[in-house]
């Protein structure tokens, strides 16, 4: 009763039809075997792609500067791996690639008119709170020569456990976050960051303090 009070008083706060996230979550359910609620004007490319290990929530975070009718859209021709509950807001783009793999812990979010670009490998860690106008992008689509390039071919992203990206960050390719870390808003994220507890910002990024915890 409580799981249902919860899906109402969600739906009610994004202005979205409880009877339709309800239909909706049943049909996800009992057709691709998957644990699915959304709101309306969510569509899916490739949902059988989509691994589900908890419920996975799209167009149910309430945000204010959201309108209720805004699309969010995942194009999954890869693979989406979530391993525990998860919330995906309002406005999100999620393009993966036929060789892509996106990898979700349990809890956190991803807020709303955020974009997910992978074409390789993105790996989020559990209790991860990602903030609105995010962009994970890992690939150039364009070749770009000159003398002393590094061609390791490294373009995989990995975000640690509990880690928090402020708002209009951008992280690129072959990037990595240690626990516990926070990047500031409108950082941009190129190379690793393999210290814990660190506050990270700038663009170029660079670590500005150190021990530092959030909730």
């Amino acid at each position: 009763m409580n799981k249902i009070q919860n899906i109402y008083a969600q739906s009610r706060a994004v202005k979205t039809s409880f009877t339709g996230v309800t239909i909706r979550h049943l049909w996800h359910k009992l057709v691709y075997g998957k644990s699915i609620l959304c709101s309306s004007n969510v569509f899916f490319n490739g949902i059988k792609n989509i691994s589900t290990g908890g419920t996975l929530k799209v167009g149910l975070k309430k945000v204010g500067f959201v309108f209720k009718k805004d699309p969010t859209y995942l194009n999954v021709q890869g693979r989406l791996i979530i391993k525990g509950n998860y919330s995906i807001a309002k406005g999100c783009r999620f393009d993966i690639g036929p060789k892509g793999v996106v990898e979700i812990g349990e809890g956190g979010f991803i807020n709303a008119n955020s974009h997910v670009i992978i074409m390789h490998k993105l790996s989020i860690g559990n209790n991860c709170s990602i903030a609105w106008d995010t962009q994970f992008l890992d690939e150039d689509f364009h070749v770009l020569s000159y003398e002393g390039k590094d061609v390791s071919n490294n373009n995989e992203i990995t975000i640690g456990n509990n880690v928090w990206i402020g708002c209009s960050c951008y992280i690129y390719k072959g990037s990595s976050i240690a626990d516990g870390c926070v990047v500031a808003a409108n950082s941009v994220i190129r190379g690793k960051f393999t210290e814990k507890n660190t506050l990270i910002a700038g663009n170029p990024a660079k670590i500005i303090k150190r021990d530092v915890n959030w909730e």
